[in-house]
């Protein structure tokens, strides 16, 4: 735990009583919607919760009653109506097990237990599309799901579904199914890490293991019969932006990559500025309890810097402008160091869930990765930049805001002379 979020615990309580989920995370539901959760379960958790010790209860009582019904309709026949439940219940248990920071809590594997049976009835229920996937990776394991298009396909595209820090692999069922696998292209939500299963079985995630993880997975659908190994890219929300960037810096098979509210800036934003959860959260996933060494040996290395010059796939970068997590100031300065060709969005007044554009956002990114695994953005030199204004309109030409009059910060200048 972190002395900060040990001490500040009580404001996160108050904001959890007095806004809801919203007080935290401005917007969220709309990508919590991508996520797998039906809108109607999130309310009737955060009905139930006045302070974060309450989380992992309200999540487990509206899992259980979503389990409950979807065991119901399995039994009475209407495969589909229960597949849709199970999946219902497995993010909802997931969010359940991930309130919980100890990996030997038997409470956490018991939720867990939960979570696989949910999935695994899912993908009963889906013809065997949706499939547990185990890996060996450096003497421990990493875990995934596979998500397949319903009718068969041989040498297709295949996109990395990478999840946030506090995300897990099921969060991505919905989103494979709705925006990939409808498309005939083959998804793999993962688990690196640091996180869920990988978390609790003992990996912990360091600063370079989880571009290796990545090339693990690669290796992996790069084998499936399935999928073209010339034709896998990677789609990152928040952390796995971040972790998306390293490993296309590092592995040249990724043949596309499409982050969004990565977190690319210098993480004494989202360390020691932003709520402690974070912090104290990536502590959990690296193994660290001593904040001073987390601060020196872990933290202080994290920022990209010249990194991303070695990216050579087509990069597609979307941020909201008031993303708590990374200053839109960096998140340019990111972007202005990548040589290959690139595209950015900046989305006017959103916060890092970007929750009022999330539909849009998961559509556009499957179908940018789609295009740009058949071969499109491939040009050199190749920088398309937008501003994209809530009322509608979008600025072509620049990702600056408007209301920037012109001017250019001097972090993204001094960028603009590195490069």
């Amino acid at each position: 735990m972190t002395i900060r979020s040990v001490g500040q615990s009580w404001s996160l309580d108050i904001a959890l009583a007095q806004g809801g989920f919203d007080a935290l995370h401005p917007e969220a539901k709309g990508t919590l919607e991508q996520l797998g959760h039906d809108h109607t379960d999130f309310d009737k958790v955060f009905a139930l919760v006045k302070s974060g010790a309450m989380l992992p209860k309200a999540w487990a009582t509206v899992a259980t009653q979503a389990e409950a019904r979807a065991a119901h309709h399995e039994k009475n026949g209407f495969a589909q109506t229960a597949a849709d439940l199970y999946l219902r219940a497995a993010v909802m248990w997931g969010r359940a097990q991930y309130s919980i920071f100890d990996a030997a809590d038997p409470r956490k594997a018991a939720m867990r237990k939960h979570a696989n049976h949910c999935v695994e009835r899912l993908g009963a229920l889906r013809e065997n599309r949706v499939r547990r996937v185990v890996l060996d990776f450096e003497g421990k394991h990493i875990y995934a799901l596979l998500h397949l298009p319903a009718r068969a396909v041989q040498a297709a595209p295949a996109v990395i579904l990478g999840p946030g820090m506090d995300m897990i692999k099921e969060d991505y069922i919905y989103a494979a199914e709705r925006y990939y696998t409808s498309r005939g292209i083959v998804a793999l939500s993962i688990e690196g890490p640091g996180q869920g299963e990988s978390r609790a079985n003992g990996l912990t995630v360091d600063l370079t293991n989880y571009e290796r993880a990545i090339s693990r997975y690669i290796d992996y659908l790069a084998g499936l019969p399935e999928v073209d190994a010339e034709r896998i890219g990677m789609f990152g929300i928040s952390m796995s932006g971040y972790w998306g960037l390293r490993a296309a810096a590092t592995d040249s098979r990724l043949a596309a990559m499409a982050s969004f509210e990565g977190v690319t800036g210098d993480f004494e934003t989202i360390f020691n500025r932003a709520q402690p959860t974070f912090k104290n959260n990536y502590m959990y996933m690296s193994g660290y309890t001593d904040e001073d060494l987390f601060d020196t040996e872990l933290a202080q290395r994290m920022p990209l810097g010249a990194l991303v010059s070695g990216i050579t796939c087509p990069v597609f970068m979307g941020i909201g402008e008031f993303d708590e997590l990374t200053p839109l100031e960096q998140a340019l300065a990111t972007y202005e160091r990548v040589r290959a060709p690139k595209e950015m969005r900046v989305y006017e007044n959103e916060f890092h869930p970007l929750g009022q554009v999330a539909a849009e956002i998961f559509r556009f990114g499957a179908e940018w990765l789609e295009r740009a695994l058949n071969g499109a953005f491939q040009e050199p030199g190749r920088d398309v930049r937008h501003y994209v204004h809530r009322d509608g309109p979008t600025t072509d030409g620049s990702a600056n805001p408007t209301w920037w009059l012109g001017a250019t910060p001097r972090e993204i200048t001094e960028a603009i002379d590195e490069t």
